[in-house]
């Protein structure tokens, strides 16, 4: 089982945990891994573009001019694709772009991404996170003395006002839950602050 070092707020190791294999020792599967964030992609799509048809445009009630001896192509209406102002042939209507993926492919695509911050050495572990108020100073000096740089992503077990409030004006952090963790995110942040509660919950949904 991969062992991590256990940090206080101040930087200073306090201990060792040891991770659980199943989750944070698996060999990571990047197809899965892909496939969960093109299927996550999709479903945050809105699918508001919309175009108008022949039928929907303004205008075209007349035939422009007689079917034979103008010399010019036969045309019925100016609603048609081929005028301008016409209407749009074979364009996006609004639809739904979201999918399923299977569940187990969602839980092997996070195993595979936790096990990847751990080889990489980009896990940062806390015993906890004691914030008695809100104060974005007081997360910066702690995400400074873990020597956390750059985008970084705090995983919660559960929510937590005076952290959540006090990482929000921070660019480049964020918070986010245990049961509201998503592929993206992981990816899209080099950095994974979690707490010694955090593990043990990431261990009772995902072990």
């Amino acid at each position: 089982m991969p062992k991590i070092d256990v940090y206080d707020i101040k930087g200073k190791k306090v201990s060792d945990i040891e991770l659980n294999e199943s989750i944070f020792g698996v060999v990571p599967n990047e197809n899965v891994v892909h496939s969960v964030l093109v299927n996550y992609l999709a479903n945050q799509r809105q699918g508001t573009q919309s175009t108008k048809t022949r039928s929907e445009v303004s205008g075209g009630g007349k035939k422009p001019w007689k079917q034979k001896d103008t010399g010019r192509a036969r045309q019925g209406s100016t609603r048609a694709p081929q005028w301008i102002k016409g209407g749009i042939a074979l364009g996006p209507k609004p639809r739904s772009y979201s999918y399923k993926v299977n569940k187990k492919e969602k839980q092997l695509a996070i195993k595979s991404i936790l096990s990847s911050k751990v080889a990489e050495n980009e896990l940062v572990v806390v015993d906890k996170l004691p914030f008695k108020e809100i104060k974005t100073k007081n997360m910066v000096e702690t995400l400074t003395n873990l020597k956390v740089e750059g985008k970084a992503l705090i995983l919660l077990p559960e929510k937590d006002e005076n952290v959540q409030k006090s990482s929000r004006n921070i660019e480049g952090v964020k918070t986010t839950l245990v049961n509201t963790i998503n592929v993206y995110d992981l990816l899209n942040y080099t950095k994974l602050v979690v707490t010694v509660d955090t593990i043990k919950k990431l261990e009772e949904v995902y072990a």
